[in-house]
């Protein structure tokens, strides 16, 4: 049993444990404790969203739907490592599951089959959503594992939990199947080693690539950034590629970030495929 920790303690606890960290919009209050209680916690769920793209993922995690209202949990994990907090305080992610569950994480014991749907699990976990497809073909990048494993180790770490405390939604609610693709016996078993150690502390401070100007993407150019550019493009569900992307710029960059542009809501000669400031640093390509 444990009181959730502030926001400034929880973000402190993922970056000291090596994540990158992006805080998204009004994160800090953005709960639905109104509709009930958030806390005492007892464990870390893990979760996969259905989505694909970064930005997308994190707004609808953050705004939820008509249907279940956000924030749906308090940090989703990007294919590319990176943390976006979406809530604190109570969200809709675990719903009903099993209470003989619940009582084997507190008593951080090996779980047994899941196979009611009686207790409240959204006062009682933390939530982390993984960007991922759930169709058992779409990749986890080592880079997203190795993020879920610092996240759960992290909340864990903070409140002198073991990786017993960590679960999948799957393990919680009978008929659910996330997180689909790794086995969570592995992540606890990747959670337990990285807590026998010491936190790797914080990240140095991302770099991104400056706006190198509209001139710059022209037919010819062969560059390492437009690189970096498209990778960010299929990573946020906008790649228009047959083949690549690759260093010269192409017709199937500019396809790609019209794409990127119109996700943004520009339009017309707004979202013509040529990168403009606004937009490059919204797509926060790495520094090459």
């Amino acid at each position: 049993m444990a009181t959730p920790l502030s926001a400034d303690k929880l973000l402190k606890a993922l970056r000291d444990e090596g994540l990158r960290v992006v805080e998204h919009r009004s994160w800090r209050t953005h709960n639905r404790n109104h509709k009930g209680a958030w806390g005492p916690v007892h464990g870390v769920m893990i979760h996969h969203t259905v989505t694909s793209g970064t930005q997308s993922s994190v707004d609808l995690c953050y705004d939820g739907h008509s249907a279940l209202p956000g924030p749906l949990c308090h940090g989703v994990i990007a294919k590319d490592g990176s943390v976006h907090m979406v809530g604190h305080g109570r969200a809709n992610h675990a719903g009903l599951g099993d209470d003989d569950v619940l009582r084997a994480v507190i008593d951080e014991k090996a779980l047994p089959a899941d196979n009611e749907a009686n207790t409240d699990g959204n006062r009682s976990f933390y939530g982390f959503e993984c960007v991922n497809l759930g169709d058992g073909k779409d990749p986890w990048p080592a880079a997203q594992l190795e993020a879920i494993e610092k996240a759960a180790a992290a909340v864990c770490r903070a409140h002198g939990w073991n990786h017993r405390s960590v679960i999948g939604h799957k393990e919680w609610q009978p008929g659910k199947v996330d997180p689909r693709g790794f086995t969570m016996d592995s992540m606890r078993g990747r959670v337990r080693d990285r807590l026998a150690g010491r936190p790797d502390g914080p990240p140095p401070p991302a770099t991104y690539e400056p706006f190198p100007g509209a001139a710059f993407f022209r037919a010819g150019r062969h560059s390492a950034v437009i690189t970096a550019m498209g990778k960010r493009l299929v990573a946020e569900g906008c790649g228009r590629y047959e083949v690549g992307p690759g260093p010269d710029w192409s017709e199937a960059d500019r396809a790609s970030y019209a794409a990127w542009q119109r996700k943004l809501g520009y339009s017309g000669s707004g979202a013509d495929g040529i990168p403009g400031k606004a937009s490059w640093d919204r797509l926060k390509v790495p520094n090459v």
